[in-house]
């Protein structure tokens, strides 16, 4: 068994947050995720309804502790999500995507541990000093709304930071495999936030269709984009693209962002219209998505990520050789 901080501060046997994804992560995930010895996470979006968050908290609580997801500049608009969230007590609160400071404070005198992924070391640092307790270091590798910077070099700047000021860090972006989790562990995270690999399991919220695609995509078949959000009319800040499976609509807009805005009375009733249709509508995946090769419970995904986990970190020891 590997023991982390992470593992010590949430009280589960293994390493693995699955990432709390809106429109992929129910409490029926979260439970199979936490039932295994993992943590589960339920994501809530910009358009989640508050009364939704209830159902999800009781699906997942009857396996084990769960954490839930919000975004800090959906919270500017709908403080109602956060009441929500507290009141099903969670073990732990990702305030991500904005300022965390403003809800810092409440979510800890909730009992709950305060996560928050972050894109660059100046938002790592605002969060050390908002007094979150574990830091995301999300690279762009990561699938949905994510920066620039990729999760190695990210990842690195982080753990400088986390180890400075004593505030345990995560890796998330372009893990799907034990190796992955072993590889950010050597580095000095605490633990792996893995999203598209957990999409397609059978306990997540997605479309058949949605996990078939990506089943069928590799490792280059992803976009980094802001249309979907344009078309949309969704006010994500610019900052955040979103990482998705390339089609037919990005490949015609992306790079005529400011077109597609000028036209969106007109290509965003059109847009809706092919919801379903992967040729245009979208799947948000990271550039894991090329190590995903079935879908399989959630449960068993676990145990076989960390059964390789464990078996590279045995045979990095070898590398070390024999000390004189």
């Amino acid at each position: 068994m590997i023991s982390t901080d992470l593992t010590r501060l949430l009280g589960v046997r293994h390493p693995v947050v699955s990432a709390p994804m809106a429109g992929w992560s129910g409490g029926r995930l979260a439970g199979a995720v936490s039932s295994a010895g993992a943590f589960g996470m339920i994501g809530v979006g910009s358009a989640t309804p508050a009364d939704w968050v209830s159902g999800q908290a009781e699906l997942a609580r009857r396996h084990g502790p769960f954490g839930v997801g919000l975004m800090s500049w959906v919270l500017e608009r709908r403080p109602d999500l956060l009441d929500a969230v507290l009141a099903e007590r969670p073990a732990a609160v990702s305030l991500s995507f904005g300022d965390p400071a403003p809800y810092v404070e409440r979510v800890r005198e909730a009992g709950a541990v305060v996560m928050s992924q972050v894109q660059d070391a100046e938002k790592a640092g605002r969060a050390v000093e908002a007094g979150v307790d574990v830091l995301v270091a999300q690279g762009t590798d990561a699938g949905g709304h994510t920066g620039r910077v990729g999760t190695m070099p990210l990842l690195q700047r982080v753990l400088e930071i986390g180890e400075r000021e004593g505030v345990p860090v995560l890796a998330a972006g372009g893990i799907g495999t034990g190796r992955g989790i072993a590889g950010v562990l050597a580095m000095g995270a605490s633990g792996a936030w893995i999203g598209t690999r957990f999409c397609a399991t059978a306990e997540s919220t997605g479309t058949e269709e949605a996990k078939r695609l990506i089943l069928n995509s590799d490792e280059t078949a992803t976009v980094h984009t802001r249309v979907f959000d344009l078309v949309q009319d969704i006010p994500w800040p610019e900052e955040f693209a979103g990482r998705a499976i390339r089609n037919s609509f990005s490949d015609r807009w992306h790079g005529r962002e400011t077109q597609l805005e000028d036209q969106r009375s007109s290509v965003g009733p059109a847009f809706e219209a092919t919801r379903g249709d992967y040729a245009e509508d979208f799947v948000y995946a990271g550039q894991a998505v090329g190590l995903v090769g079935d879908v399989p419970p959630a449960g068993e995904l676990v145990g076989r990520l960390m059964a390789e986990a464990e078996s590279r970190l045995e045979a990095c020891n070898a590398l070390l050789g024999e000390r004189p």
